[in-house]
């Protein structure tokens, strides 16, 4: 339901998101509308120009290394998109809408509400990587993003420009939802998608024993180009399989 849903128009000139974004403005309508008004025919359905992508998926964040309560793992997602109809299409704009849905356990007593860090058992964050970002570049910045005691973003923006709701607005909540838009051929070379914890009452509070538990998510992903331009649901399902996963 959040994946299809959208800000009307009238909704965007209200805000001035149609010419102007700033970051103020997109926390603004997010308490106002939340992600805006769901289609049903955009969450059942697929078309030739657009495509829905879901994995699920089990992760562990933290581990016990002798006496160290570290970060355990991250997942990152190699994308089947159709590289070389998107290279074709070069300067044609395209949306990409990437959705992460998660649990969180709230911590135990008051002590939680003292500190964000402490209320949430953990957390997760999604990234792609950037047009001129090699894949072990990328890897080494979520690892750098997963194990700072800060949630921030480390190094690059993953084209941050380009995103309608931003990293720090996002990333609020246990389900994080955001749409890419730019040129089909910079899409074609940003196909990898990481998702990585960061820190929680799970592993700040050792006496709970609760360093080892495994959380749950779901990742939707969806690609959409103009609807006269190509057929890329064909071209993808012809070739998909079960997205490629490392654990990092």
């Amino acid at each position: 339901m959040v994946h299809s849903a959208e800000w009307p128009d009238e909704l965007l000139r209200q805000f001035n998101l149609d010419r102007n974004k700033k970051t103020s403005d997109v926390a603004q309508i997010l308490r106002i509308a939340g992600y805006g008004v769901p289609d049903l025919k955009k969450a059942l359905q697929c078309a030739s120009n657009s495509l829905t992508l879901i994995a699920q998926n089990t992760l562990q964040p933290f581990v016990k290394e002798k006496s160290d309560y570290k970060t355990n793992e991250m997942h990152l997602y190699r994308l089947p998109w159709p590289r070389e109809e998107l290279m074709n299409l070069g300067p044609v704009q395209v949306k990409l809408r990437i959705t992460l849905s998660f649990f969180i356990e709230p911590g135990p007593g008051e002590i939680g509400w003292k500190n964000r860090y402490r209320y949430a058992s953990h957390g997760l964050r999604f990234d792609l990587n950037n047009t001129d970002e090699r894949e072990h570049d990328f890897i080494r910045r979520l690892n750098k993003a997963a194990n700072t005691e800060v949630d921030e973003l480390i190094g690059g923006t993953s084209g941050s420009e380009r995103w309608q709701i931003g990293v720090n607005n996002r990333k609020q909540g246990s389900l994080h939802s955001d749409t890419w838009v730019g040129n089909a051929a910079d899409l074609a070379v940003c196909n990898m998608i990481g998702i990585y914890p960061i820190i929680g009452w799970w592993r700040e509070r050792h006496n709970q024993g609760c360093f080892n538990k495994q959380t749950r998510y779901t990742l939707i992903v969806s690609l959409e180009v103009p609807e006269q331009e190509v057929d890329i649901y064909t071209t993808v399902r012809n070739l998909v399989a079960i997205p490629v996963e490392i654990q990092v």
